[in-house]
């Protein structure tokens, strides 16, 4: 595997249970060495139609609180991981993002997908269509980030975004635009973000909507594999120069990781040997877990590690020293 990139690593937060809390844990993780700090781009809180999906509730809105992150650090750089391209009207959501990326200096990750949750979108009355016409307006709104980051005049005719008469503004820092993150789990989509992502985000499959074990199965080692060969199929020669990134859902540091990950193994209907190697999983020591990220990285060049902080697991501070000890490296 030759795209071997330096290890870098997110904290993910959905929920806090107080400002001041909230306000400490990005603090924490720009202190102890992350590279980023992410929103998800969510709106369901508690309450029947999140529950049946296994998703946890987000209390914060994404833009808002992406930008008092942003304005909050000096070094860290925070984004969503990923904005819903359904959720917002192309223009506002491509100023939005120019006008965090200016005023913050640079540090904005800008991720965005097709939208997968379809309670959330029932919840609001908010029609839900088969993939293919989502992926449609989620490619057009991606060429029209492109083409307002350029600051150049728009003329932009497409079946859903039409924008004419006027220039992208403000000019973002980061050129040509701050980074794009693509993330999903079909070969459709994945291929389309080897071909245009700067960082390409490996994800389940979530084609049922929902979290549990299709998704789970969906990101096994053989399955994680074949995802990475699509990639590389849509990028062709600029495969080398995409940022792989993943999602580390299940991570639990134990000296105990045999009995730890047969235990979620019975839940999801998996072995402890298929969770241990699951790429969506850390599950051992610090040592251990080191080692399997390196090794992995060897095996499908993923050098970018998200992992989830609640606010009240302390994740943040629990794998700070495998933050300390690879990245950069």
């Amino acid at each position: 595997m030759s795209n071997k990139r330096p290890f870098r690593f997110s904290i993910q937060s959905f929920n806090t249970d107080s400002p001041a809390n909230w306000r400490n844990l990005i603090a924490k993780t720009e202190a102890l060495g992350y590279s980023t700090f992410f929103l998800a781009d969510h709106f369901l809180s508690e309450g029947p139609a999140l529950e049946s999906t296994y998703h946890p509730p987000q209390m914060l809105s994404s833009v808002p609180a992406i930008a008092m992150a942003l304005e909050q650090t000096t070094t860290l750089r925070v984004g969503c991981r990923v904005f819903c391209n359904d959720y917002h009207h192309p223009i506002t959501l491509a100023k939005q993002a120019a006008t965090m990326d200016y005023l913050s200096g640079g540090r904005l990750e800008f991720g965005i997908g097709a939208g997968w949750i379809k309670n959330e979108y029932e919840a609001v009355n908010l029609p839900f269509d088969d993939f293919p016409a989502r992926f449609e307006r989620f490619r057009e709104f991606v060429d029209a980030y492109k083409a307002f980051m350029s600051g150049e005049p728009l003329d932009i005719a497409g079946d859903f975004i039409r924008w004419s008469g006027f220039s992208g503004i403000p000019s973002p820092a980061q050129k040509p635009y701050p980074p794009l993150m693509i993330g999903g789990g079909s070969k459709k989509i994945l291929t389309y973000a080897g071909q245009e992502a700067e960082i390409v985000s490996v994800n389940f499959n979530n084609r049922a909507g929902m979290l549990g074990p299709d998704g789970m199965h969906s990101g096994l080692a053989d399955a994680t594999a074949r995802k990475i060969d699509w990639i590389r199929a849509g990028a062709g020669d600029r495969f080398d120069d995409l940022e792989l990134e993943i999602g580390a859902y299940n991570t639990i540091i134990t000296d105990h990781p045999q009995p730890t990950a047969q235990a979620v193994g019975d839940a999801l209907g998996m072995s402890a040997e298929d969770i241990l190697s699951h790429p969506h999983c850390l599950i051992g020591s610090i040592d251990f877990i080191c080692d399997e990220l390196q090794r992995r990285r060897e095996t499908y060049g993923i050098s970018y590690i998200a992992l989830m902080d609640d606010g009240q697991n302390n994740m943040a501070e629990a794998f700070a020293p495998v933050v300390a000890r690879l990245a950069g490296k």
